[in-house]
Parts: structure tokens; sequence; C-alpha cells
């Protein structure tokens, strides 16, 4: 089987768009620029198919190299035969290629090769045959040695036999077959674990199917047995099981049929269900990973194409009590313009001096918004800060803080802020966040932006492949401003990385700020394959050519005069001309293929566009301070903090989030809550429940 097959057959996706877009990756092109800007190559494929392609190729090359090792592992044993290497060759299923290898595999000394070194081989064969003579008889020739008795004799052959039947590929299969249809999961309270174990309440004694379990169920359960609190086991009906071993091994009804059927009984209970049910187990492990991830990765996408205010002057705090609110003053470019720290909370209770202090901050650098961090303090804060008598009208935003502490102690803050603390740090964070949440959030570990689920138990290698896509996608379909981009922001253009990013940023510096795309080809390092990988996703805004602050790369500029060319009209004069552009055919252009046209037509038509939506401003009800003010029947508006597999999680205001469970989010059945509501959603809820012991609020969306 060629990689492009096994791809075909896993990925339902033609061989031409396989074939192309693996061309494609083997010459260093990243996921964003194949699925932008060759189009023609793979047939219109998005990030996500071309991504399972590159993640495809990979499982494939790991099936081939442990072909590789198990032939040549049998093969130095001297067992390698035609008839095993065809069968190997023949598998790209690893689980049935460990199948195949089992018998040859090195293990420590178990108790059937003891019973191989004391001779009794010859035994377990003749009891196999379950031929009409008497089982002790037979052992009774092999009673000498290290043999001390026909018992010991027959045991030792019962252990080889044992062996054979955990060793039998046929029969592991069915046994599969038998789990996924039967497998129940059950779980059990560890004895005296009951205080401790509180938050697992629903594990205690919980039973269900292995095809119905769901992912954040199993990775509780998972935690709660790592914890020490729970324990867990998958097993089908055990008789179910047996019956299979008798058909496949019993073939008469005497005395050595007998020890055949205990030798079944002994070969599932200590061999074949421990190494079964760790596949299992392994299996809802990574099925209940990817789900995660996938929510995780759908969340981070959305948190990363937050509507952004944009250019404006803010004044950002980072709330607190004891220790004060911390304030900054950014311009419209985000630099830090000065820094404060105010005391309007208890123990100080300063409010008169802050409410002068803010007034004043405002006046004096023209803040035109204010972001107030929606931690510890933040609605207090906020409320503060609406009572105060401006010199103008101001927006007042409550921004997500998850991640900014993270942020102001990295070293990335360090670099930026060498002479500022911590706390002017994170403020200073939080007011960029309003500007533009992509540049910023970019900087901080996705673990640490708040909107996974259990994230921390899931396997890291993946999480941490699927999060980078996520981040280099939303990035690239944003685009970058080439002359105001951070480093790291740059870092994740197509084809630059840090070090390009940095070079980006040391030009800009030295030279000033970028006149053209093509001037990109003067910073060091950067080649003609990271200028073809990067050009078209970096913006130059008032470019002299137009082109350069849109999503057209420069590859298709010649395009693009043509098009001018054939209508008589100059470059300049055909971007945002839809009258002139929607009279535009790709039958015009027979020599332009279709997906080329059609993405040059729409890019004119709106250049350079921010696919993101705009900041919207959401007035909680003042009336709300704290769990105790929430009454059943309530209706109040939130914002969508958290998406998982079980429901929402609602800001409404307080200092703990609301709970849509997704049988409450629509008056139809949800599967998947992703499908009917999304992060940084204004919702209206209806208060459902109230636990104010457990810090719970059942809400409903309406």
């Amino acid at each position: 089987m060629t990689t492009v097959s096994y791809l075909q057959s896993s990925l339902n996706l033609g061989e031409k768009s396989i074939l192309n877009t693996l061309e494609l990756l083997e010459s260093g092109a990243t996921v964003p620029f194949i699925a932008r800007y060759r189009k023609e190559r793979t047939l219109g494929l998005d990030e996500v198919q071309i991504a399972s392609i590159r993640d495809g190729e990979k499982k494939y090359s790991d099936i081939l190299a442990r072909q590789k090792t198990i032939l040549k592992t049998v093969g130095e044993q001297g067992n390698l035969t035609p008839d095993f290497q065809d069968k190997v060759l023949a598998s790209f299923d690893l689980i049935e290629l460990e199948d195949l290898y089992l018998p040859f595999k090195q293990k420590r000394e178990t108790r059937g090769e003891k019973a191989r070194k004391k001779g009794l081989e010859p035994l377990a064969k003749m009891i196999m045959s379950q031929g009409s003579g008497k089982p002790e008889e037979m052992a009774n020739r092999f009673v000498k040695g290290l043999v001390k008795d026909e018992e010991e004799a027959i045991s030792g052959a019962l252990d080889i036999i044992s062996e054979w039947m955990n060793e039998n590929p046929s029969l592991r299969q069915k046994i599969r077959q038998i789990f996924r249809r039967q497998a129940i999961l059950t779980t059990k309270l560890v004895k005296g674990k009951e205080e401790e174990a509180q938050k697992y309440k629903d594990y205690f004694a919980y039973e269900a199917h292995f095809n119905k379990i769901v992912s954040h169920r199993f990775l509780a359960i998972a935690r709660a047995e790592k914890e020490g609190f729970i324990k867990f086991k998958i097993q089908p009906d055990k008789e179910d099981v047996l019956n299979v071993f008798y058909r496949f091994f019993i073939k008469s009804d005497n005395d050595s049929s007998r020890l055949i059927e205990a030798a079944c009984k002994d070969s599932y209970k200590r061999l074949i269900l421990p190494s079964i049910e760790t596949e299992f187990i392994n299996e809802l492990k990574e099925k209940s990973d990817s789900a995660a991830i996938n929510i995780f990765s759908s969340n981070l996408r959305q948190l990363l194409l937050a509507p952004p205010l944009g250019a404006k002057r803010i004044l950002a705090i980072d709330p607190g009590f004891r220790t004060g609110c911390k304030v900054v003053c950014l311009d419209e470019s985000g630099n830090l313009l000065t820094n404060a720290t105010i005391y309007p909370h208890p123990p100080q209770k300063e409010q008169d001096k802050a409410k002068a202090k803010l007034a004043q901050l405002v006046q004096a650098y023209k803040v035109e918004v204010i972001a107030i961090g929606d931690g510890t303090a933040g609605r207090e804060t906020e409320y503060l800060v609406k009572k105060i008598r401006f010199d103008r009208d101001l927006e007042v935003y409550s921004v997500r803080e998850d991640g900014a502490s993270i942020y102001s102690a990295s070293s990335i803050a360090r670099k930026e802020f060498p002479d500022y603390d911590v706390t002017v740090r994170g403020s200073v964070s939080i007011g960029r966040r309003l500007m533009d949440p992509l540049a910023e959030l970019v900087k901080i570990d996705p673990k640490s932006v708040g909107v996974g689920q259990y994230q921390h138990d899931v396997n890291q290698t993946h999480l941490k492949t699927a999060l980078d896509d996520v981040v280099l996608s939303c990035v690239n379909n944003v685009g970058v401003d080439l002359n105001t981009a951070s480093s790291y922001l740059l870092s994740y253009v197509s084809g630059l990385g840090p070090t390009i990013a940095e070079n980006i940023v040391a030009y800009r510096s030295e030279i000033g700020s970028f006149k053209s795309r093509e001037e990109l080809k003067k910073v060091k390092r950067l080649g003609d394959k990271a200028f073809e990988q990067a050009a078209g996703f970096l913006r130059i805004r008032n470019a002299k050519n137009p082109l350069d602050n849109s999503s057209i790369h420069p590859e298709n500029y010649l395009k693009v005069e043509r098009i001018a060319k054939k209508m008589n009209l100059k470059i300049e004069d055909l971007v945002g001309n839809d009258s002139v552009l929607d009279k535009l055919s790709n039958t015009d252009f027979p020599d332009m293929d279709s997906y080329t046209f059609e993405d040059i037509i729409k890019e004119l038509k709106k250049p350079g566009r921010d696919p993101r939506k705009k900041a919207k401003i959401l007035e909680f009800d003042n009336s709300i301070r704290s769990i105790s003010d929430l009454k059943e029947g309530m209706k109040i508006t939130g914002i969508v903090t958290n998406v998982t597999a079980f429901g929402a999680f609602i800001n409404i205001g307080i200092k703990e989030n609301g709970l849509i469970h997704k049988s409450n989010l629509a008056d139809v059945f949800v599967e998947d809550p992703a499908q009917f509501i999304t992060l940084h959603e204004h919702v209206n809820v209806e208060v459902l429940e109230v636990d104010e012991a457990r810090k719970r609020i059942g809400l409903k969306k309406l």
C-alpha cells in the first residue's frame, strides 16, 4: 500500500489532491499557505483537510517503521518466514501488527517460559491434542530433573498452553469484537476516600457502555483514578468471552479437554483480559483526548479571533483589593505612556482619591476607552469607574484577563518592559487585549488562556500540535501589519519563525518602515522560499501599490494588472470597484485557474479587510453584585467564557460563572454545544438554580 492509497482509504480525499498536497508539504510549504495560495493544486482543500494529510502521512510512516522493526527483530531471531513477512507487510493496523509480533516479542521470563525450560512443551502439545490418554499418565513421563511430580508437570504444560492462546491473533480479534459490543466501564470509590473525593461524587459508583462514554466523563474518571480516589475497569461479560475460548480450543469431551477449559480461564484472566482492557482504555483515552483537544482548539480559535477595538488611547486597569488597582495609559499603538496605583477598595477605601486620579489621567493622556480586567475586584472597579464624571464620553469594557499574570512574568514581557514590574505588565496586557486580542494572546501559552477542558490531562504533544496549528491559522487568516507587528506575532506568519521575525524588527529599527512587500527581500536570512510563504499574509498600510495591503500574493500581481488593463483602469481604481468587478468572469481569462481568479476578485472588492467582528460592550445587571443576589427565575445577560462538551460557562458579572448545561441550550437535543453557542457570545439567560454552598449557578439560554 502506498502513502497515497493509505491516505485515500483513511481520509476519503482524491488522489490528485493528496499527491499534490504531499509534494507541497515536502517542499516546505505551510498549511495556511497551501490552503490560501495553492487551491488549484489541492483542488480547494481547506486547512483541516491539509493538516489531516500531513498527520496521516506521519502515521503511515510510523506504521512502515514498525513493520521494518518487527521484520528485522524476527529475522535476527532466525524465525522470519515468507508467510510471516507477507502478513506483516500487508498489515497497516498497529494493533494487528503487535498481535502478529506477540509470539516473537522478547519478554521477561514468564511462567510458560519457565515450563519450557523444564522440558514441558511436548506435554503441552499432547494435552492440547485432547486425545483419549490420561493426562496424569502422560505427565508421569516428564517427572524428572526440575519437575517433582505429575501435578507440577501438568501445571507447567497449562502455563504454556495459556500463552499459546494469548498469542493467537484470531482469538484476540474475536475478543476485541466482544469488548466493542459489550464492554462496560464501572467505577468504585477507594475505601476511606469519600471525604476527599467529593468533587468526583458522580463517579463513586458509575456505569456506562464503552461506546457511550463521553469524553469529559472519561477524563474526569481518569483524573480521579490518578489522584487515588476511585478505581475503574472496562470489561465485557466474562462467560461470553470464555465461550469464544471454548469454541476455539475445546475439541473433545475428556480429561484433557477439561484441562484446556482451565487453561482458557487462566489465559483470559491472567493474560488476555489485562492486555485488551488496556488497549480499550488507551483507545478511550485517545478518543477523549481528541474530543477535548478539538473543543480547546475551537475555543482558542474563537478567543484569538475575538473582536478587536482597534487603535484607541486606552486606560487599562488590573483590579485588586488589598494591593490596589494597577492603572496604565496606552497610546494608539499600545505603547505605555504612564502607570499608577489606586486603592479604591477595602481595606484602604480611598475612593475619592482614586476617582480624581482616574479623571486626571483620562484628561492628561486623551483617553478614549477604559479597559478593566474581569478578575478579582473587576466588577467593583467597573461600578466605581462608571460613577466618575469625566471630561468626555468614554466606553468602558470588561476584558478577560486569563493568562495576563502568565504573560507579565514571562521572558517576552521582561523583554518588552524591562524597567517595570509584573503588575504594570499585566495591566498593559489587559489594555492591549482590547485593542487586538490576537496580537496580545499569541504571547501567552494557549493552555493558560482559560478555555480548555481537562487540558492538563490530555496528550500534551498532540495538544501542542493542535493549538500551534490554530494560532498559525488565526494569525495568517487575519494578516499581520508588517510595520507595527511585534516579533512574536511575526514569528507565527507562514514561513518566518522567530529568527527572521527578529530580523524584520531589526530592519524596521534601522531603516524605518517597509514601503513595499518587495523590500522584505532585503531582510537578513529572508530568502525566496520564506518570501513566497510569508508575503501574502503581511500587510503594508498606505503602500504605493494598494495590493501590498491585501491578501493577494505578489506572485499574482501581474494577473491583477492584466485584469485592470482589460478594464482600462489603474489598479487603484479597480480596488473596491464592485460595479466593475461584478462584470468580470473567469472566461475572460481562460489561462487563469478559477480558484485564483475568484480569490483575486473577492479580495479586490474588500482589500485587507479584517475578518473579525467589531468589539461590543456588554452591560451587566447592576443590581447583581454577588451570588446571593441571584434568584431562580431571574432573566439576565452574560457573556460566554468557555464552551465544553457538556455545556457553556457564562460570566454574568459576578465572581462565579454560571453553567448552561447542554440540555438547556436549545429546545432540541444538543449533542455538540459548540453548534449552538460560541465563545464571547452575548446571551440572555434565565437562572434555573443557585447553590451558594457549592458556588454553582445553573442557567438556561433564552
